[in-house]
């Protein structure tokens, strides 16, 4: 278990790393293109690399933002019950999310490989499709790994180890 979470870890600090760095770009570019567009020059293919990073930003941002529970919930009925009694819900919730992106990471691993045997590419740039698909791919498997180690640590906490 240790080990998961260090690698999890790692991968999740990197991702968010990079999902920062494709929120500053998709800022950067965004303005450049405005400038450029008021000087009649746009920047070829900036819609599409926005919507590239915009893409990636969110899968990137994912696994870490799951990790420090950043996403939105309902507890006010969950905080009325018991301790154990949460820890079974909350198992529950993860092994179905646990589930759920598992699934979500192979097909779209598939997806990927079907387009990139298609050689499908971006409209204007010409960009490989399934590279951007594999790395969204990428980062659902953190995120499955992160919610791994949430199952983990749930029955841990209910056999009372942690």
């Amino acid at each position: 278990m240790n080990t998961l979470s260090k690698v999890s870890g790692r991968f999740r600090n990197v991702l968010k790393c990079l999902g920062g760095v494709c929120l500053m770009g998709m800022t950067l570019l965004t303005c450049a293109d405005v400038v450029g567009r008021y000087l009649g020059h746009p920047i070829f293919g900036s819609v599409e690399i926005v919507g590239f990073m915009a893409t990636l930003t969110a899968a990137l941002a994912l696994p870490y933002t799951h990790a420090v529970r950043g996403h939105a919930g309902v507890e006010i009925l969950v905080r009325l019950l018991s301790k154990r009694t949460q820890a079974i819900i909350e198992l529950c919730t993860h092994a179905v999310s646990l589930f759920l992106f598992a699934v979500v990471t192979w097909r779209m691993t598939v997806y990927a490989a079907t387009i990139h045997r298609s050689g499908e590419v971006s409209m204007n740039l010409e960009f490989p499709l399934h590279t951007i698909i594999f790395l969204t791919a990428f980062c659902f498997l953190v995120l499955t790994l992160t919610i791994l180690e949430d199952v983990i640590n749930n029955i841990k906490q209910l056999m009372g180890k942690k």
